[in-house]
């Protein structure tokens, strides 16, 4: 059974290291604002697996508080979002 914990463990870690690589690499806010549901979905479900393997379920308080958080962060943020400006095709600024 310990294999599953552990392979459960790598799975959500390989998710959280590709969901902070586009965070970091997203050429749009958009690509950054969904790779930052992804990860607090990815640490909710972390959350979950650790109440799982620990069998207390203290923690499942934290994460049903990070849930309502996330979801009202992220309708704020796409109502309230400015574009972005696109560059110019030479690569300079704005003259």
């Amino acid at each position: 059974m310990n294999y599953v914990w552990v392979i459960a463990a790598v799975l959500i870690s390989a998710a959280a290291i590709i969901t902070m690589y586009r965070m970091l690499t997203g050429p749009s806010t958009l690509d950054r604002l969904v790779s930052l549901d992804t990860l607090t979905a990815v640490t909710m479900c972390g959350i979950g697996t650790w109440a799982a393997f620990s069998q207390d379920s203290t923690v499942t308080y934290p994460m049903a508080a990070l849930a309502l958080i996330s979801f009202v962060g992220t309708v704020s943020v796409a109502r309230f979002r400015v574009r972005d400006v696109e560059k110019p095709l030479g690569g300079r600024g704005p003259r």
